[in-house]
């Protein structure tokens, strides 16, 4: 999203994270800005009985947890490294002081923001009235046009888990294979060694 070289000129730090490493927590005050160099970060919450809802997955070159930043409220989510990662990080003065100096980056945080936004709606309309097929092909429809998914002879590769797909649209891992499967039979999904293809 921002260029690695501004991002070290304003004293970007390149930090490693293992997978299942915890980059910040729900309930702290945000400090910094992450980017992604490599890998895969998810932002997740649990409720009371500790079934984990995912609010959202990250990839090479996007940034997450920054919404904080601006409001000076804390984070409302945690982040972990879903696979070793690779991450630059800069202090939150430092990432406004960017912003700032350079409007072209602003508007792209901006459009980053208001994607995000767009999707919550979405998805939060999904969620609360739509049967569990639909959720499914809209949170993969919706993911194929937003994360750059490959597309390969079968058609575009889905990245998420049935795990991941759960937790990102409130559903029991079971529905979620149940619908997968329903879809395929409707032709509206492929299944080739157990990998999703839309």
């Amino acid at each position: 999203m921002i260029a690695l070289a501004l991002l070290e000129n304003y004293n970007g730090i390149i930090k490693n994270y293992k997978s299942g490493d915890i980059i910040f927590e729900e309930g702290k005050q945000p400090t910094h800005y992450y980017q992604i160099i490599s890998g895969e970060v998810k932002m997740n919450n649990y409720n009371d009985e500790g079934k984990e809802f995912i609010q959202g997955i990250f990839y090479k070159n996007q940034c997450f947890g920054e919404p904080p930043l601006f409001i000076d409220q804390v984070y409302p989510a945690n982040a972990v490294a879903v696979v070793d990662s690779e991450l630059i990080v800069i202090t939150k003065d430092k990432f406004l002081e960017l912003l700032k100096n350079n409007a072209d980056i602003s508007l792209q945080i901006i459009k980053n923001l208001s994607q995000r936004l767009y999707y919550k709606s979405v998805m939060a309309a999904e969620i609360s009235s739509q049967d569990p097929e639909h959720r499914v092909l809209r949170l993969i429809d919706y993911s194929i046009e937003q994360l750059n998914f490959k597309q390969e002879k079968a058609g575009f590769l889905i990245h998420f888990t049935r795990q991941q797909i759960a937790d990102l649209t409130g559903l029991r891992v079971e529905t979620v294979i149940r619908a997968i499967k329903s879809l395929e039979k409707k032709g509206d999904l492929k299944i080739i060694n157990r990998k999703v293809y839309r």
